[in-house]
């Protein structure tokens, strides 16, 4: 198997909360190259050293790095859209600028390659009892009577296929129903506010720290025969930036969702509530296994009731009312 090598550009300080969040997506293969640690090095042994290569000290300086490696396939690229998406919403919590940058660089296949090489791996997938997840540049074999949606999720964001967005999916064929409203938290490609509309919902809002969210769901709503008028895309941080949480608070959903990390659904839990209407339910995913008690709690302190818990693989979608 190929396998690409993913670089996250950090400080010292931004070390831990990095490796904090990659392991929330599962991943324990790290490798830690910290500045700090590099240079008290260099200084507590200088007396040993006569030489130390300018290359070496010139790539140790200034930032602190947290390399992973994932796989050239589906599922790869899935965590690759992972790893950027929370590196994304970790820069935008760091409001005082301690963590760097946090810039993801890949190595292994060029990255021109890389963006069109994967889609070899990803092909229509069956979601529960109704849906279709269909890459654009692919044709059907056969009709079918589920509803298809369209996707190219583009390269900062997932698919579809990943077990988080299929939960997240289930529960959706479940609670939306004709005319209600739609908020979906986090929402990178907008597979689920446009499969939302497509399942029935009279109107829906995207919301995504990531401003590249905006073009990238809406060429996906449009795909789908989603026009602009029942669906609404933005970019911001609805917890900090009140222009977003004024946008949103036009209307309460329903239904809303969230398919992020247990450290972010646990931030939104107060946010989401306000949002929400008498009776609706809030869907989260993204949780690994063994956050989903901290977060089953952080809901039921913000008023929620839990309705059902569903675990796939190492992956756990609550939702609540």
């Amino acid at each position: 198997m190929d396998w690409i090598k993913v670089t996250v550009y950090t400080t010292s300080a931004g070390l831990e909360p990095v490796m904090g969040r990659l392991m929330q997506l599962g991943i324990t293969g790290l490798e830690i190259e910290d500045e700090r640690e590099f240079h008290d090095f260099l200084d507590e042994t200088k007396e040993y050293w006569d030489y130390v290569d300018d290359e070496l000290v010139k790539r140790m300086s200034g930032e602190s790095r947290v390399i992973v490696y994932v796989s050239c396939d589906a599922a790869g690229r899935e965590l690759l859209a992972a790893i950027n998406g929370s590196m994304q919403e970790l820069k935008a919590m760091d409001t005082e600028g301690e963590f760097g940058r946090l810039e993801t660089e890949t190595e292994g296949t060029k990255a021109e390659d890389w963006a069109n090489a994967w889609k070899k791996y990803f092909h229509p997938i069956e979601i529960g009892e109704k849906l279709l997840i269909k890459p654009e540049w692919e044709e059907l074999e056969g009709e079918t009577d589920r509803i298809v949606f369209n996707i190219n999720p583009g390269m900062s964001f997932g698919t579809g296929a990943h077990y988080t967005t299929q939960l997240c999916l289930e529960q959706l064929e479940k609670y939306i129903t004709p005319g209600c409203k739609m908020l979906d938290l986090g929402c990178g490609s907008g597979i689920l506010s446009v499969v939302s509309l497509l399942l029935g919902a009279s109107e829906a809002v995207a919301v995504d720290i990531d401003p590249n969210c905006i073009d990238t769901a809406y060429e996906n709503a449009a795909m789908n025969n989603v026009s602009k008028e029942n669906y609404h895309v933005v970019a911001g941080n609805v917890v900090t930036d009140p222009e977003i949480a004024d946008f949103i608070s036009r209307n309460k959903y329903e239904v809303v969702a969230a398919n992020i990390v247990a450290d972010v659904i646990i931030g939104l839990a107060p946010a989401a509530r306000r949002y929400m209407a008498d009776g609706g339910v809030f869907i989260t995913s993204g949780i690994i296994d063994g956050r989903q008690d901290e977060v089953r709690a952080a809901l039921e302190e913000n008023g929620f009731k839990i309705k059902d818990m569903n675990r796939r693989k190492d992956w756990w979608s609550i939702v609540c009312e």
